[in-house]
Order: C-alpha cells, then sequence, then structure tokens
C-alpha cells in the first residue's frame, strides 16, 4: 500500500497570538462555544485569513490538562492522516494554552448514534468505521513511532464536510520512541466502557488496548447500545450481550432500523439477507478485535482489509435502482 506521507509543515506550525483568537472567536463567546469538558472548551472561531477552524482552550487551572495540552500537541505536530484531525496552529504562554484545529462542522460520531435529531444508515456507518480503522492502522504500523491513543470513543470521532471521519483528543496519548511496543502507565487511560481489561489490571499500554477500544466501537456503532447504558450493570457487558447472541440471533441485538433500509437514496432497498449478512461480519469483527486477551486480538493492519472487504461485499450485492 501507499504510506500517508509525512508534511514537512508538521516542523513548522505557525504560533497564533492570544489577541487573533480573541477576534476569532468574539472574546470566547457562548455563542461559539462547541463543547466543553474537564479538561478544556472548545469553540468555533474565524481567523483573520477566513479560516474556520476550531480552538480548544485548555483550562489552565488544571495541572492534569497542562499536561494533556503537552501530550496532545507532542503527538499532533508528528502526525498527518486524512482521517485525524489536523492542527494548525496553536497558542501558549503563562496563563493560556490553546490548540487551533480542523473544524468539524458535522459534529460527532455520538450525536450520529444517540440523538433522536440525526441518523446514519448502514453504509455511512461502514464508511465512518472504514475511515477510524485507516486511522489507527496509520498511527500503528506505518507512523515512524508508534501511537496509541488511549481514547477511543464515539465522542472523539468527528465528521467533517463529506461525513468523513476524523479521530481527535490525543490528549492521554503515548508516542512509542525506538523499539519500545508497550509500556506501563501509572494511571487507568481511556473512558469506561471502552478501556481494555489489561489497562485496569495490570496498566500496560499497548496498541492492543486501542484495538480493544475499535471492536467495542464497532459493536456499539452497529447495535446502537452504549457500552455504559444501565442495562449493562456490572454482571453483564456490552460485549458479552453481543457473544450471546452471536451468530444464531445477531440481528435481534443489532439497529433495527439497520434491517429496514436502503443502501442509500440512488439504490433499491437491500435484501434482509444481504443487509443481515453485512451485520453478521461487521459484530464478528467487533468480537474479535474485543477479546479479553491483548494476544488474541488482531492487529489494526488486519482490521482494514477485512472491513473494506465487507463493505466491498455488500456493495456487489445491493440491488442498483
Amino acid at each position: 500500500m501507499e504510506l500517508p506521507s509525512e508534511d514537512a509543515s508538521l516542523n513548522t506550525i505557525r504560533v497564533i497570538s492570544y489577541r487573533e483568537l480573541v477576534r476569532a472567536t468574539d472574546n470566547f463567546s457562548e455563542a461559539n462555544l462547541v463543547g466543553r469538558g474537564s479538561f478544556s472548551s472548545v469553540f468555533k472561531a474565524y481567523l483573520d485569513d477566513g479560516l474556520i477552524t476550531a480552538v480548544k482552550v485548555l483550562n489552565s487551572e488544571n495541572q492534569s490538562a497542562l499536561r494533556s495540552f503537552d501530550a496532545e500537541y507532542c503527538v499532533l505536530s508528528k502526525i498527518r492522516h486524512r482521517n485525524l484531525v489536523r492542527i494548525i496552529s496553536m497558542c501558549s504562554n503563562l496563563d493560556f494554552k490553546a490548540l487551533v484545529l480542523q473544524f468539524m462542522p458535522n459534529g460527532s460520531l455520538e450525536q450520529w448514534l444517540h440523538s433522536d435529531s440525526y441518523y446514519l444508515n448502514l453504509l455511512q456507518r461502514i464508511n465512518v468505521m472504514v475511515d477510524v480503522s485507516l486511522a489507527f492502522e496509520y498511527l500503528h504500523h506505518y507512523h515512524p513511532h508508534v501511537v496509541v491513543h488511549r481514547d477511543l470513543k464515539p465522542s472523539n470521532v468527528l465528521l467533517d464536510e463529506n461525513m468523513t471521519a476524523h479521530v481527535s483528543d490525543f490528549g492521554i496519548s503515548k508516542l512509542f520512541l525506538g523499539d519500545s511496543q508497550s509500556i506501563l502507565s501509572a494511571t487507568a487511560p481511556g473512558t469506561l466502557g471502552y478501556m481494555a481489561p489489561e489497562y485496569g489490571s495490570t496498566g500496560k499500554v499497548s496498541r492492543k488496548g486501542d484495538v480493544y477500544s475499535f471492536g467495542i466501537l464497532l459493536l456499539e456503532t452497529f447495535t446502537r447500545k452504549k457500552p455504559t447504558d444501565a442495562m449493562f450493570d456490572g454482571e453483564l457487558s456490552l460485549r458479552q450481550w453481543v457473544t450471546i447472541a452471536y451468530p444464531s440471533t445477531v440481528l435481534e441485538i443489532v439497529d433495527p432500523d439497520l434491517l429496514k433500509e436502503s443502501v442509500d437514496i440512488q439504490r433499491e432497498p437491500s435484501s434482509p439477507i444481504i443487509v443481515g449478512q453485512c451485520l453478521s461480519s461487521l459484530i464478528e469483527l467487533g468480537l474479535s478485535c474485543s477479546r479479553d486477551s491483548p494476544q488474541k486480538r488482531i492487529q489494526m493492519r488486519d482490521v482494514v482489509p477485512k472491513l473494506q472487504k465487507i463493505k466491498n461485499d455488500f456493495l456487489s450485492k445491493s440491488p442498483r435502482s
């Protein structure tokens, strides 16, 4: 395959002034607030050159937020891929730190999966997961240094104007230098429900932790059930629930809306058998990625061709209008 090229501009990211960011966000007004978390707030910004961006302003009173800023800038300044959110600029002084990032007008996968106002059809969901898999294939296998994200979840998958997915939020990511393939972390990374079991038991951080999170994301995307849903009370997890159903009753646990739709508006409705086969293959891949044992999980460079084959098989069997 053709490897993504490293962009020379990554080493010369321009610094933007605080004054320009004040202008660009209308003094960080609530009207431009896109989202707020414990570490940062994100504002829509209009730079002096007319570019629309997202400005991620760190909570300067939170030491963890400051470490997050350093980690995210370190990684974003070294990576470039069409399915990763791109850093445009940064601003840093004693009292203020912000990253200026590519703006994603279609929000997050979280919104599209779990809001009544949004809906993704089967092909759109497959496309999103292919995009995410390509991003992680690059981070894990085709960047000069292995990058482990550690916090893959729907809110960290953002969608641009063409509904292309971009992985975001590298605040707790790890850049592996030299031949190192894993490290021990003093703090459990990630988000409950998406975090690989070995993170909590051994603190070992590796690429296989991201693969686990990807598997859970796959299951969530096609069942439309969060791993933190109230039905998963500790004795039953999303993965266990899916495992019980797979393969004999798997169509009873997928998002029912996916079983009754067309591929897109240019096509005739696909037969239930074709849709069912596609969903069963996607669920099987999600289970394969999220095995409890890291050694039994497949690698992201093996996930990509499997996902692409599932997509191609689905399209080739679906009737044209």
